[in-house]
């Protein structure tokens, strides 16, 4: 086509487009502006050059708290098992494979004729509240003196349930237990025949209810924490023991920088044994704290009641409770101070989780702690690096000791110094933890017991310390170890020549210290499927049948192998 019949081509259209425009117009009524029209027969579209940006996304921290921090200062107390390294491997939840969904069954046997078991389940992550359900059952037949004579049995089941209603929490625990322990402490030298290892049992049942509340909204200006409780103990000897008590955890906001606290505990204990004895407790620790840039303190008062007449220890005490800390980094060091006391309520429900060997009809009475100085540092000098480091100072009345029993130096007695106990406590801790892959720690405890009347501070050793350390490969094999020492404590043992029958005027009562311990644990978890993993625990493997307690040697070199199931 020439160029001439392509410009009559295009006259033509545009004609017939303006007509037909034309009568829509006159149809709508409109107006068509003159306007003029280019025609152009080359054209490029071009878009510019697109600029390549090659940084990283950029996360914002997240904004800073300007809530007080609220300091936890527990004081130390002896561990809550037997140096029995079995039961606390198993219960390490941290150093295990993470469950997929977190339900999962654990069984596994070893020897001394032992057998594990577990049952966790819980209900996947919801708004509307959360239930669970936790069983535990740890048993060996056989123990390190005479076989059955030395066995014992834990088993416990645990129920908890959380309901969300807006930012009230309402929550509920159940849990309920059976142990047995048999008096295996005996001297078997100075015995006709070995006694039987029904004559020699103990057994304990356990009940705990609790029903509680609080507030999880943390911009609230009143915070709380209210809870209601009821435990339940009793022995083989048909001791027992009630114990109704309440806490209350509370602080409220009166500006950007100061809050008051409110924090109180009132328990009531029945006890019956071959007395019945009533043991009234109550305690509130009013408080007011300010924060001013990078100091934070606390002023307040402990005032504390117990109805305990054990010696000569005041029944109502009243302890400062002052504490001060200062940011010289922030998040990476920070130095504490304090000035404080409690009356601390002590229990047959929990000692005889510390020493189950207790002898019947002991007297129980709260320890007076306090005036307390305490004061150091938590600091964080580099990434997944911690250190912790704190000394107290106290003065302590009915601080209770374990001593062995002159009835029966099988069992132990509760013993007390009638006047006050001066103790110096230096705990320090090194934690690094590297996203749960690689994780290393040492914590370790000295404690210096100044006693009056007593002859040592009977079974409380004077430091106390635990290496510990994991490696997750890959999400598929995890390997860790424990390595705890302890230093030898003192208890009172029976010597002398026996005749038949045996006079008692034959023996005669010297201190003896105990072992010192050197327990090495080792343990490994390897999964071999997606819901299917085996493990493997080594528990004491340097084999040493140490008395952490005098009379009772722990077992040797024992072993537990078993499966997890996750789902």
């Amino acid at each position: 086509m020439t160029n001439s019949s392509k410009l009559l081509a295009a006259a033509a259209l545009l004609t017939a487009t303006a007509h037909g425009t034309d009568s829509w117009a006159q149809k709508t009524r409109g107006k068509i502006e003159d306007a003029e029209i280019e025609i152009v027969k080359e054209r490029v579209n071009e878009l510019p050059e697109a600029t390549r940006n090659f940084e990283k996304v950029k996360i914002e921290a997240p904004a800073k708290s300007t809530e007080p921090v609220n300091y936890s200062f527990s004081d130390f107390r002896l561990p809550a098992d037997k140096l029995n390294p079995s039961v606390r491997v198993l219960t390490i939840r941290q150093e295990e494979l993470a469950p997929l969904t977190g339900n999962y069954l654990k069984a596994a046997l070893g020897n001394y004729g032992t057998a594990y078991g577990r049952a966790y389940l819980h209900n996947t992550r919801s708004e509307a509240g959360s239930y669970g359900l936790d069983f535990k059952h740890l048993s060996s037949a056989n123990g390190p003196v005479d076989r059955r004579n030395s066995g014992q049995s834990q088993t416990s089941l645990g129920l908890n349930g959380e309901t969300y209603q807006g930012p009230l929490v309402l929550g509920a625990k159940v849990d309920v237990g059976r142990e047995r322990y048999n008096f295996y402490g005996y001297n078997s030298n100075v015995l006709r025949e070995l006694p039987k290892a029904d004559s020699i049992k103990q057994v304990f049942k356990r009940a705990a209810i609790k029903v509680y509340a609080r507030n999880r909204a943390k911009d609230a200006a009143f915070q709380y924490d209210l809870g209601l409780g009821f435990n339940y103990w009793s022995d083989f000897y048909n001791a027992r023991e009630s114990n109704v008590y309440a806490t209350l955890r509370s602080g409220y906001k009166l500006g950007e920088t100061s809050r008051v606290s409110v924090n109180g505990d009132v328990s009531f204990i029945s006890h019956k044994d071959s007395l019945t004895v009533s043991r009234p407790f109550v305690q509130v620790t009013p408080a007011y704290e300010l924060t001013l840039d990078r100091l934070a303190v606390s002023v307040g008062a402990t005032l504390g009641y117990t109805g305990d007449t054990i010696g000569n220890a005041r029944q109502f005490n009243v302890y400062p409770a002052v504490r001060a800390g200062y940011t010289v980094t922030e998040d990476k060091f920070v130095v504490y101070a304090g000035l404080g006391g409690a009356i601390q309520r002590v229990t047959m429900y929990d000692l005889t989780t510390e020493n189950p060997w207790l002898a019947p009809n002991v007297r129980v009475a709260d320890t007076r702690r306090g005036p307390t100085v305490y004061f150091g540092f938590q600091a964080a000098p580099a990434r997944a690096l911690e250190l912790n480091a704190r000394v107290t100072l106290s003065n302590d009345r009915n601080l209770y000791f374990y001593n062995n029993s002159r009835r029966d130096s099988s069992k132990f007695d509760l013993v007390y110094d009638p006047k006050a106990t001066q103790l110096v406590n230096v705990h320090g801790e090194i934690i690094y933890n590297a996203a749960e892959q690689f994780r290393l720690g040492f914590k370790a405890d000295y404690n210096g017991y100044n006693v009056k009347t007593l002859a040592e501070a009977f079974h409380r050793p004077a430091f106390q310390g635990v290496l510990f350390g994991s490696y997750n490969f890959y999400n598929k094999l995890l390997v860790g170890g424990e390595l705890y020492t302890y230093s030898s404590s003192y208890g009172t043992g029976r010597v002398g020549t026996p005749s038949s029958p045996i006079p008692e005027s034959g023996y005669r009562y010297v201190v003896r210290p105990t072992d010192s311990v050197i327990d090495l644990n080792l343990r490994a978890d390897y999964r071999i499927m997606e819901n299917l993993s085996i493990f493997a625990l080594g528990n004491n493997l340097i084999g040493r049948k140490y008395e952490r307690f005098l009379n009772y040697p722990v077992k040797g070199i024992n072993v537990l192998a078993g499966v997890t199931y996750d789902f």
